[in-house]
């Protein structure tokens, strides 16, 4: 159920990039849409760090149901106030909000009910399903006009946020969910804080350049994906739209290819994560050098090199984050990281949007390569010295 509703917060979530061929097409500009979603990560990303902090102190149920309706009621609105530029930001900033009330909760409540090894491979059901978003909204594109699609996944987060309040208030009475609550009083905030501390001992100062890196990859160069092809490569927007489909199809094959291969290295993350970098970085320079003439081998090569990318940003949502449950801080953590992901990926957003007509594509393709080489910079696996 966790999974099946990640997977609607991503449907929603991937609808804007999905029709931007169709809105460009109908007279909305590159900036717009680039300053609306930018402004949607910044309050998905501020929501995040607010919502990940509330996480550890009411049941997950309130946080998951509130945001999927809310986002339901804000998403729709969007499409509504489309040319109304001011009403049409406050709606999709607002999406933003309600969508960060869920994903902290839901890494929350898996690994506080169940031992770190099954946590991971549950948590691999959240990056699949939030991968496997951007094909479906890729699916709606192809097949409705951008309203219409915009409809569909507002309908889906609010009837998502039905189910899943009667599916975990059921499993709560039957006690087969139980929340591990915050109280705040002085001994409770004095263990916060010396959590906190032990959260430098879990190599977060590391990850949270990885989150940094992986939130411009997975987010800001998925987003600007279907442009790409049809500015670059030359598609026609409906052409477009089913090859975004199809591509980000195989990238969401990313978490379970990244967990055989953890598996495979002896589960060692690190190790696994540097690999991934690696990987992307070296697919991302020959994507640099395949010719326009070439678009086929050109999508093919991308897609892989963001499958390696994701792969990297995988070993910290799916192993990372739940190895954290000793700290008592899951929904906190997840939420910080979250929190930094999303505000680079805005960042981001907005210098990609302006670049594209300042720099050109080719250019810009050299400034993805360059993020991705940082990666494997901060991914060195390294052993500390004993003292």
């Amino acid at each position: 159920m966790c999974s099946i509703a990640y997977f609607a917060v991503y449907i929603a979530r991937n609808i804007l990039s999905a029709v931007t061929p169709q809105m460009i097409g109908e007279g909305y500009s590159e900036k717009f849409i680039g300053s609306i979603s930018s402004i949607y990560f910044v309050t998905y990303a501020v929501g995040q760090l607010i919502n990940g902090a509330i996480g550890d102190k009411i049941k997950a149920r309130w946080m998951i149901c509130i945001g999927l309706l809310g986002a339901g009621i804000t998403n729709y609105s969007f499409q509504i106030f489309a040319d109304k530029r001011l009403a049409a930001t406050i709606a999709y900033a607002a999406t933003g909000f309600f969508l960060s009330m869920i994903y902290a909760p839901l890494v929350k409540v898996v690994a506080e009910n169940t031992k770190h090894i099954y946590a991971v491979r549950c948590n691999v059901g959240f990056t699949f399903s939030s991968l496997l978003g951007s094909p479906t909204a890729g699916f709606l594109a192809s097949f409705l006009v951008w309203q219409s699609a915009f409809t569909v996944s507002s309908a889906t987060l609010v009837i998502m946020a039905l189910i899943c309040f009667i599916f975990f208030l059921t499993l709560e009475r039957k006690d087969i969910i139980k929340t591990k609550i915050k109280n705040e009083n002085k001994t409770e905030e004095k263990k916060k804080t010396k959590s906190f501390k032990i959260l430098f001992k879990y190599q977060i100062v590391k990850y949270s350049f990885v989150s940094i890196i992986t939130g411009i990859l997975r987010t800001s160069v998925v987003f600007w994906l279907p442009t790409y092809i049809n500015q670059y490569l030359k598609f026609s927007d409906r052409d477009s739209a089913k090859i975004f489909t199809a591509a980000t199809l195989i990238i969401s094959l990313t978490t379970f290819i990244t967990i055989f291969i953890y598996e495979l290295l002896g589960r060692k993350m690190n190790l696994t994560l540097f690999i991934m970098f690696v990987a992307s970085t070296i697919f991302f320079i020959f994507v640099f050098f395949i010719p326009q003439s070439s678009p086929v081998l050109n999508i093919i090569i991308m897609v892989l090199a963001i499958m390696s990318a994701n792969g990297a940003a995988t070993i910290m949502w799916s192993v990372y984050c739940p190895s954290l449950s000793e700290t008592g801080l899951i929904s906190t953590a997840t939420g910080y990281l979250d929190f930094l992901s999303y505000m680079a990926a805005a960042i981001a957003n907005i210098i990609f949007a302006n670049a594209v007509k300042a720099i050109g594509w080719n250019n810009l393709l050299l400034v993805w390569l360059g993020i991705v080489f940082t990666g494997v910079l901060v991914a060195i696996p390294f052993k500390r010295k004993a003292k």
